[in-house]
């Protein structure tokens, strides 16, 4: 099977992050086996989802050390947005391949596949690694979880490549992502009595005025990186709920915010401004009102940047693999991060356009397939014995 026949099958299961991967996982494994190889998964607590890691040894039967191709199965879901086709059916038109998961990131994950018949038809003199995962797409849940078993199988990878859509450019380092939910919990009152109640919708607008402020204090630092897409760490509210009625004080709002942190800022150093100001200002505020108010502060996710440091050799050979000397760095979050963290020298590189993902009528160039595939048999060859 070609690249383009595998990423149909692979579109076909409807792997949105709510549902079970099983079923795409099973397949692959069976494609694997039927080459030779043993892949071995790793299970969510309930086992309803899975990761996958395969090895193709050296020549010399080792399987330590090497490369990793890296892929996440779950893709997003399709609710409310209107297609011209099916989404889990694959449909070329014009030179493009329609389907969820087109470009993020089934593409990548089915130019590797395709790969894997010269993969083991070449003397290695280092392995090539094959990793699956589940549930990027809802914070990256799933790659630490294959890090830890790599680990109890006494396996340390040099190397990563992580085939999200670059347009086969090489992305050295991405920002991480922290999200947090936020409850304001005040006092209810007839709207007519509001000395009597402590609006947390009130409350709520004073914290987010404070983000807002504090997101601006962030852009105009002196230490921001122009050579990202978004040259500074970024913070924004994006969820709002509370009240319950217009002549009700309200008792309670909830508010989502994510912070984006340029590598070499901790999330922790933007996030504390914003406790000591719950802790300081509001929740003293509300109390002296009534002292059972109070704001939880929740984190939801947490997947940490990727640094472009320590990688070099690894940026040279992708670099001239892809002939382009431009090393990007992007606003966006992978799990190239956790492989850093693990010791694992990464890049993102992979086919198709990131403005396509999360898109109704996402796609994929037939080009950029075709592009990732000659990489993919130039990197087998660079891992090849000389």
């Amino acid at each position: 099977m070609n690249t383009v026949d595998h990423l149909k099958t692979l579109i076909a299961f409807d792997t949105t992050s709510r549902l079970s991967n099983l079923a795409l996982i099973e397949h692959v494994a069976a494609y694997l086996e039927q080459h030779g190889l043993k892949p071995w998964l790793s299970y969510n607590a309930e086992r309803t989802k899975a990761n996958l890691f395969a090895t193709v040894p050296a020549a010399d039967g080792s399987i330590n050390g090497g490369l990793i191709f890296s892929g996440h199965t779950d893709v997003v879901p399709t609710d409310g947005q209107i297609w011209q086709s099916d989404p889990y059916t694959a449909d070329i038109r014009n030179g493009r391949l329609y389907g969820r998961g087109a470009a993020d990131m089934k593409g990548f994950i089915a130019a590797v596949l395709a790969a894997v018949p010269h993969m083991k038809q070449t003397r290695l003199a280092r392995p090539l690694h094959i990793a699956l995962s589940y549930d990027e797409e809802v914070g990256c849940l799933g790659a630490p979880v294959m890090l830890d078993q790599l680990r109890a199988h006494g396996l340390s990878p040099e190397h990563c490549i992580v085939g999200e859509p670059t347009s086969m450019k090489m992305v050295v380092a991405h920002k991480g992502i922290q999200t947090y939910t936020c409850r304001i919990h005040g006092k209810a009152a007839h709207s007519s009595l509001t000395p009597q109640g402590v609006n947390a919708i009130e409350y709520a607008a004073e914290l987010i005025t404070f983000i807002r402020q504090l997101s601006g204090r962030l852009k105009n630092r002196s230490d921001n990186d122009p050579a990202f897409d978004v040259p500074f760490s970024t913070l924004s509210v994006n969820t709002i709920h509370g009240g319950n009625a217009v002549n009700i004080i309200p008792q309670s709002c909830e508010l989502q915010f994510d912070c984006r942190n340029l590598p070499h800022m901790s999330a922790d150093e933007i996030l504390r401004p914003i406790e000591d100001y719950i802790r300081h200002t509001l929740e003293p505020h509300m109390q002296a009102q009534d002292s059972r108010c109070r704001i939880e502060l929740q984190q939801n996710a947490a997947v940490p940047a990727m640094p472009a440091a320590e990688a070099e050799t690894l940026h040279r050979l992708v670099a001239s693999l892809t002939d382009s000397q431009t090393a990007e760095k992007v606003a966006y979050t992978t799990e190239g991060g956790q492989f850093k963290q693990a010791g694992i020298h990464t890049v993102i590189c992979g086919p198709g356009s990131i403005e396509q993902a999360h898109k109704p009528d996402e796609y994929i160039e037939l080009e950029q397939l075709a592009r990732c595939d000659a990489f993919l048999e130039k990197m087998i060859a660079a891992h090849s014995v000389r």
